[in-house]
């Protein structure tokens, strides 16, 4: 009960532009989503309002917390592992109070990992969402906002190639993020490429199935991406019921990649 009251009183409270994407760029591109295969759709909706702050909106099948820069989607799917296994190792957020934010989560049971200064010179910390999905914490006291979504991060044994392909894609630029030379940003959020020698597993079915961007005229970036060699596993298509436009591919390193239109309406 203490649960379903937090999580309506909470939602109520939220705003529209907490959760509101970053302004696109020039090319329409923007962050969208990571989206996570849960075993109890209940106990994530809830972490989601209670620890981050998030507003919950369903669609249809779709079910997606909103938060600053970024949504979470969620599916009541078990995953095959944790994310650690898999090529997407983990996402990140920005936080104004760490000890506050690790105190609270502490509190409800909840896993905390290394905390350890970060890339940027400030205090980090690892927290472990059920299913094994891990989630690293910035402190950042100037932040405006209590939470925002910060970066996703790619361990991969290729991880200079595969930094160069989204580079080439998505028509980016490399740019440091502290003491992490292999990195670049679209709108929203970073996206760190991390090395590794071991042997790491693709996402689709895992705890961070995918990831996702928010493109405008997403047909004709399509279009543009095919022309550069991507194939889709689903090619451009519109979903009414979920008032989202969609297209899949899978990247290189075999991440599970999604592109929509119509999450900035969400």
């Amino acid at each position: 009960m203490r649960a379903l009251i937090s999580l309506a009183v909470l939602s109520m409270l939220a705003t529209t532009a907490f959760g509101q994407l970053a302004t696109p760029n020039e090319n329409g591109l923007t962050y969208g989503h990571v989206h996570l295969n849960v075993s109890d759709m209940d106990e994530h909706k809830r972490i989601w309002v209670e620890h981050f702050n998030a507003t919950i909106v369903e669609r249809g099948p779709l079910t997606v917390a909103k938060l600053p820069n970024m949504m979470v989607a969620l599916t009541d799917r078990a995953p095959t592992m944790g994310s650690r296994a898999t090529k997407m190792d983990h996402f990140g957020f920005k936080v104004r109070d760490m000890a506050r934010f690790l105190d609270k989560w502490r509190a409800d049971g909840l896993g905390v990992g290394r905390i350890f200064p970060g890339a940027e010179g400030q205090t980090n910390a690892y927290v472990f969402l059920p299913d094994d999905i891990v989630v690293e914490m910035q402190e950042d006291q100037g932040l405006q906002q209590e939470i925002t979504g910060y970066h996703i991060h790619f361990i991969t044994p290729d991880h200079e190639e595969l930094l160069q392909w989204y580079v080439d894609m998505f028509d980016l630029e490399i740019r440091p993020r502290g003491s992490i030379a292999t990195t670049t940003n679209v709108p929203g959020m970073n996206l760190s490429f991390g090395g590794t020698d071991q042997d790491r597993q693709p996402t689709q079915g895992t705890g961070i199935d995918h990831i996702g961007f928010e493109i405008d005229n997403l047909e004709e970036f399509c279009r543009t991406l095919e022309a550069k060699g991507v194939v889709f596993d689903v090619p451009y298509r519109e979903i009414p019921a979920i008032g989202l436009n969609i297209a899949y591919f899978t990247d290189p390193a075999g991440i599970y990649v999604e592109l929509t239109e119509g999450y900035d309406g969400y």
